[in-house]
């Protein structure tokens, strides 16, 4: 049955002339930019961390930031390391489509080319893993990327980078850590270009994928490692096969993690969809990091109080040896004939963003250990 409309002529024609000019708006609306209708798309991103390491948890908060921003168009599938293939071999698996993504770090595939390892695992030129984070989004560190994953080395991928890790703590060891002569033949596990400071130093390395560690120390594969941080090693146990614990350390002071997508994938994807796992990384950038400092003072002390860690400032005398050794390995690698002209445009690149930024955030920066000890007394550490 039809309804009878009563309503006034005069009204009517208002409505009418109203809707005609909303209809002319939403025409002008329409014009502009186009909202994809794109179908729901779901990727399969593996993470290049053991399953309980708080490092992989972040890859799930990225990911849930994605879904949810993704309004059920756009969706990851976490997978844990080693679901598809081996920690070592996700840039290949993400080039190739086995994987249409990866969470990881550089560091993992530099055997490609040492040039990865400066995305994070590179020398130290005053500035900090956030400020490092600025070179890459405004210093000019992304199109260096893109030149070295696509241009260089033909890899089809698209990457962005996502959480600046705190500098990494020199590690756990079974005994005292004297100074640099400590590491003359001790078997030592870093990756990246990390591995060639600590043989610079005397050491002998393993490069090693974080759930190979503590089986590595329980048989004496090695005698001491790092890894990242107190949260995530503390979850696999490294309180269980060392005691002294050594905080700060120039050999990993500014890496990040990268979100890494199959190119052919990506370039498939509606712009909305692709501005979506950009923004997310930078998102997670921030939020990861605020994470972090909470869970890794608290697993510190933790570590501590309830595990008889005996936690340690490295000694100044390492930090000196290893900015000596950081100079060798800069001269080494840039000397070579194949690889040597990518590295050297990076790390120009990077030594220019460092002076500048460095002076100013150095000089800047308040005397927070003198507040600290001003109000807790002295570090004793």
């Amino acid at each position: 049955m039809n309804k009878v409309d009563n309503t006034p002529k005069s009204k009517v024609a208002t409505r009418r002339k109203f809707l005609g000019g909303a209809a002319v708006a939403g025409v002008a609306t329409i014009a502009m930019p186009q909202v994809s209708r794109a179908q729901t798309v779901t990727l399969k991103m593996q993470s290049g961390f053991g399953a309980t390491d708080i490092l992989s948890d972040y890859g799930r908060d990225y990911v849930a930031k994605v879904n949810e921003l993704g309004g059920g168009r756009l969706k990851i599938d976490f997978l844990n390391s080693g679901a598809v293939v081996k920690p070592f071999s996700v840039m290949d698996a993400t080039s190739t489509g086995v994987l249409d993504g990866n969470y990881s770090v550089p560091a993992y595939w530099y055997g490609k080319h040492r040039a990865a390892s400066l995305f994070g695992t590179g020398p130290v030129y005053g500035t900090n893993a956030d400020q490092y984070m600025g070179w890459f989004y405004y210093g000019g560190g992304d199109a260096l990327y893109r030149e070295l994953t696509q241009d260089v080395l033909k890899l089809n991928v698209v990457g962005f980078f996502a959480f600046a890790m705190p500098t990494q703590p020199l590690g756990w060891f079974k005994n005292p850590v004297a100074g640099p002569e400590s590491f003359k033949g001790l078997k030592y596990r870093t990756v990246g270009l990390a591995s060639n400071v600590m043989q610079a130093l005397g050491a002998s390395v393993a490069q090693l994928p974080g759930p190979e560690i503590l089986p590595a120390m329980e048989k004496g594969v090695i005698d001491a490692f790092e890894f990242n941080n107190p949260t995530s090693d503390s979850r696999f146990g490294a309180q269980d096969v060392a005691k002294y614990y050594y905080l700060g350390s120039y050999h990993q002071a500014s890496e990040a993690i990268e979100v890494v997508f199959n190119k052919s994938k990506f370039d498939g994807l509606a712009k909305e969809q692709q501005q979506i796992l950009r923004l997310a990384a930078m998102a997670s950038t921030a939020d990861n990091g605020w994470k972090a400092w909470d869970l890794y003072s608290k697993d510190l002390e933790t570590l501590q109080t309830k595990h008889g860690v005996n936690v340690k400032r490295t000694p100044e005398s390492i930090f000196k040896a290893q900015l000596a050794a950081w100079d060798k390995v800069i001269a080494d690698i840039s000397a070579d004939s194949a690889q040597g002209p990518m590295i050297k445009k990076i790390l120009e690149s990077q030594k220019a963003w460092g002076k500048r930024v460095g002076f100013y955030a150095i000089n800047n920066e308040a005397d927070f250990k003198s507040a600290y000890e001003h109000y807790f007394g002295p570090m004793k550490v």
